[in-house]
């Protein structure tokens, strides 16, 4: 690929800005020396305005996503991506979120530029599990965990009952549920079903994968260790 397009997609401008920083003598090797347009292409060795490239496509990025915040790109109101670097929004392929977090839930986002891996993430047959954690508006009544587990909850307007989840009561009004698929506001719909409502909502876990620390509204780049785990059964 061209280092014209290959910038371009990495968000650092369109092809003629880019081809502009060329002639303006801003991208350079990591020695300083100027680069042209049709030098041979080496991501490492790259640099803009002196500062190492943003990383390479194929990113795999752990966001710890605060309630009030959309995965979206073109909704009003805070975004997801206001939390990330400016040019992650312009990089091509999109940076996309794996999956969904509505507004008021917070936790664990992945987001990737790799469509396979972001299929391969979502599919059933990878047999992920989802940890969420649940604050309730009432007291568990003790039999939650058993309809969960039956695999014959239906929620309202589905045709298909939900596949069996685990649930933990941490306390009266605090529960930890484990799901293996993944339905529209699906943690919500189950409580609402067993007559609860719940007041604040986080994931914690994507199969192998816990936020291990990570702050409100911080991301971090997730390497090939990380990817094993979170794969791992």
């Amino acid at each position: 690929m061209k280092l014209v397009k290959y910038l371009a997609n990495l968000g650092y401008g369109s092809r003629k800005q880019v081809a502009l920083m060329f002639r303006e003598g801003r991208i350079t090797d990591a020695q300083g020396e100027v680069l042209y347009a049709d030098d041979p292409l080496d991501h490492d060795d790259l640099r803009v305005d002196g500062e190492p490239l943003d990383p390479a496509p194929g990113l795999l990025v752990m966001l710890h996503k605060p309630a009030g915040y959309t995965c979206s790109t073109k909704d009003r109101g805070r975004l997801v991506y206001d939390l990330l670097p400016p040019r992650f929004r312009l990089r091509s392929p999109l940076l996309s979120t794996v999956g969904r977090l509505d507004r008021d839930t917070s936790g664990l986002l992945l987001l990737t530029d790799d469509g396979v891996l972001l299929h391969r993430i979502v599919s059933p047959k990878s047999k992920l599990s989802k940890v969420y954690e649940a604050t309730l508006a009432n007291d568990l009544r003790g039999d939650e965990a058993e309809i969960f587990a039956s695999g014959e909850l239906m929620l309202e307007s589905e045709k298909m009952p939900l596949l069996p989840a685990g649930l933990e009561a941490i306390d009266p009004r605090h529960a930890r549920l484990t799901l293996h698929e993944g339905r529209y506001h699906q943690v919500r719909r189950m409580f609402a079903a067993v007559g609860n409502h719940v007041e604040a909502l986080h994931r914690s876990r994507i199969g192998g994968l816990g936020l291990a620390g990570l702050p409100s509204g911080e991301w971090w780049i997730l390497g090939d260790g990380d990817r094993a785990e979170l794969f791992k059964a």
